[in-house]
């Protein structure tokens, strides 16, 4: 072929073709479809109903539902719920609904039709608050009992971090402490009309009421016994300082002595545009390639990063039955408490370089430091 009959014949094919009608919008036409031919079989979604059964959680939540009514939202959609937040990065209960609502994949691993309305976003909220943070920690143990069964842990490295959550609300809403709780005790005592009879406590007039001869003993408490050393805080339990807590060295933060009448359990922290009320979000993340998180704690943040590191630490190893060899964190947790209890623990042999250079930045005193050494089977 010639020179110019390849020139022309290049000239046809980039000639435009005609152009065609305006795309019709038939839209309101009804159409016989099915949501299971819609989604892809190699979605991941669908691998995920296929692989975590969450029947579970009905077992968890019966007690929390009355025997008669109108039936509630089943407590599987909501825990799929957020199980979709969390895939999705989604930080809202309403932005929540709206995605889930236009996402067929979502509806799919919902179980709703895409005839069905998917529940409101405050009805999340109500089923949140009746279910209470120990369903929530229940159920967060058993996705990760499931990972590490499925051999997903790989327990030879813990990460430790936290990440600050601004709170909804504003610096504004602080006032002194102590008349926020003058007026919540106000509040409190005419909450119920009904009286009580204040004398039903009174050791005296229950020892009034005793047989002859028998006498009322003092309690372990009161003066004569001595009163016992109070039960030493539980962080994780709690979720907070202890408000009894002395103050070091004359130092007070300013959460002890002004709270939030929006959200009284935020406290002011720094952010990068100022201070702002909000929270730390602890956890502890496993080292291997699934990087599955092993524990989680949600704190105020006067709740410093470091200061459940201990805790976190020992509940992982318990309750995961793991021993590490390396803990790693940045130069915040390199206090001399956290160095000596992930020292202690066995086969702790090797201690992270972070943790290392904050002790030498800080000229805080170690028994033994060790660099870690190079390992050529290390998993990533």
């Amino acid at each position: 072929m010639s020179y110019s009959a390849r020139y022309s014949e290049s000239l046809f094919a980039l000639e435009p073709g005609m152009l065609g009608p305006a795309k019709p919008r038939r839209l309101d036409e009804p159409i016989s479809v099915s949501l299971e031919e819609l989604v892809p079989q190699r979605h991941f979604y669908r691998h995920l109903e296929a692989t975590l059964d969450l029947g579970f959680v009905r077992d968890w939540t019966q007690a929390v539902y009355a025997d008669r009514g109108r039936p509630g939202i089943d407590p599987v959609v909501f825990f799929k719920l957020q199980l979709v937040m969390f895939f999705e990065g989604i930080r809202s209960e309403r932005q929540l609904i709206a995605t889930a609502s236009l996402n067929l994949a979502h509806r799919w691993y919902l179980g709703y039709a895409l005839d069905e309305n998917l529940p409101h976003h405050s009805s999340l909220t109500r089923i949140r608050q009746r279910l209470g943070v120990e369903i929530f920690e229940r159920f967060f143990e058993r996705i990760g009992d499931l990972c590490q069964d499925a051999g997903l842990v790989w327990g030879q490295e813990l990460n430790v971090d936290a990440t600050k959550v601004e709170a909804n609300a504003d610096l504004d809403s602080l006032v002194p402490r102590f008349s926020h709780a003058a007026k919540t005790h106000v509040t409190d005592l005419f909450a119920d009309d009904v009286p009580t009879d204040s004398s039903e406590d009174e050791p005296e007039a229950v020892a009034a009421a005793l047989p002859t001869g028998v006498v009322w003993l003092p309690s372990a408490a009161s003066d004569e016994v001595g009163r016992a050393d109070p039960p030493p805080w539980k962080l994780l339990e709690e979720r907070r300082l202890d408000p009894q807590r002395p103050s070091s060295g004359g130092y007070m933060r300013t959460s002890d002595f002004r709270v939030s009448t929006t959200d009284p359990d935020a406290t002011p922290m720094r952010t990068g545009s100022g201070t702002a009320l909000g929270y730390h979000d602890q956890y502890v993340v496993d080292g291997g390639k699934a990087r599955i998180v092993l524990a989680a704690l949600v704190t105020p943040a006067d709740v410093m990063e470091n200061m459940p590191l201990r805790d976190l630490h020992w509940r992982v190893c318990f309750r995961r039955k793991l021993r590490p060899r390396h803990v790693t964190g940045d130069t915040t947790y390199g206090t001399v408490e956290n160095i000596v209890a992930v020292e202690d623990t066995p086969r702790h042999d090797i201690l992270d370089t972070c943790l290392q250079s904050a002790l030498a930045a800080r000229h805080y005193p170690l028994r033994r430091v060790r660099a870690p050494a190079v390992r050529d089977d290390a998993v990533a």
